[in-house]
Parts: C-alpha cells; sequence; structure tokens
C-alpha cells in the first residue's frame, strides 16, 4: 500500500542520509514498482496538472499529470529531480547551454514503473507522446517554487525566467484541448 505520509517521510530521510538524489531515487523507485497503489492513493488521472504533495526548502514533491500529446519547453530546475512514472510515458529531451539558447542533446523514455535522476544543471523539456494521461511523482532537492530557474521559449530557444503562472496556462490548455476539467 502506498501511503502519502509514510513516502514524504521516507523521501526526507533518504536525504538526510545522502544529500544526492541516490537514495531518495530508490524510495521514488520502490513507490512506483506498486503503480496501482499509487493510483489508489493519488487518485486515478483525469486532467493534467501538477499538485504539490510536500513542500520545505530542501524537498519538494509533486504529482505530475501529462494530458495526451502534451509538451512543456525546455526549463531547469535548479536542483537535482527524481522522476518516477506510475502511469503513461514521458519522453525527456535534453538540453545543452550554447550561449542564450540550447541546442538538443540526448532523450530518454520513461515507462511507468521507472525512476529516473536528472542532476542539478540538467535543462530538459518534457512530452507525453501518447493518447492517454501520463502521470510521475517529481521529488527535488529543493524548492521547486524558488526564483531563479529557467526555461527556454519553445519556438527560439531562448532563455527567460521561468514562469510558474505560464506553466499553470500550458496545463490548462492541454485540459482544454483534450477534454478535461
Amino acid at each position: 500500500m502506498f501511503d502519502l505520509n509514510k513516502f514524504v517521510e521516507a523521501c526526507i530521510r533518504a536525504k538526510a542520509e545522502d544529500a544526492s538524489h541516490k537514495a531518495v531515487r530508490e524510495v521514488v523507485r520502490e513507490a512506483v514498482s506498486n503503480r496501482p497503489a499509487v493510483i489508489k492513493a493519488l487518485g486515478e488521472p483525469v486532467e493534467a496538472g501538477f499538485q504539490t504533495l510536500h513542500r520545505s526548502d530542501d524537498l519538494t514533491v509533486l504529482n505530475f499529470t501529462w494530458a495526451p500529446l502534451m509538451t512543456l519547453m525546455p526549463h531547469n530546475h535548479n536542483a537535482w529531480a527524481v522522476v518516477g512514472i506510475y502511469s503513461g510515458r514521458e519522453d525527456n529531451i535534453f538540453w545543452r547551454k550554447t550561449g542564450a539558447t540550447v541546442e538538443a542533446a540526448g532523450a530518454k523514455s520513461l515507462m511507468p514503473g521507472d525512476a529516473a535522476a536528472l542532476g542539478r544543471d540538467i535543462v530538459h523539456s518534457v512530452t507525453n507522446p501518447i493518447e492517454k494521461m501520463t502521470s510521475a511523482i517529481h521529488v527535488y532537492g529543493g524548492d521547486f517554487f524558488a526564483p531563479g530557474r529557467s526555461e527556454w521559449d519553445p519556438e527560439t530557444l531562448e532563455e527567460r525566467a521561468y514562469d510558474i503562472d505560464k506553466t499553470r496556462r500550458i496545463f490548462a490548455q492541454a485540459n482544454a484541448r483534450f477534454g478535461g476539467e
């Protein structure tokens, strides 16, 4: 059974034990290995968006749901991240900074049960390439909402300040396109 409070406590203990992502990755991997339990605890994904499950200066836990065929522009986190997929598929494109812009440098597909770590300086974009919702638990080794993050324009690939309100609008637009609430 997946218990959200116990999961968050385990992530906090894992980070205290090892400030890198390694111990937290194992906690997330164990959680998403029982996908039905995670869905039972967090709910069947019905609309795109994200919910804050825990937030502190040194650890943030979010539950993300990506609409079918949804893409989020390149962005950074200024903290390591662990992504655990429990429904659907998440494709990540990794970007390399080239002055004021970025260029594609690699990619990785994540399937249900996968738990992948992203380093502190990683720039990535996220796509749900399938025609059903994709859900994932994301754990960050810092405050996801803290100022100082960047995003890159999806058309020009020019860097600008990260705009959380714009991200919320992208999720709302994806819901409107695909029939979410």
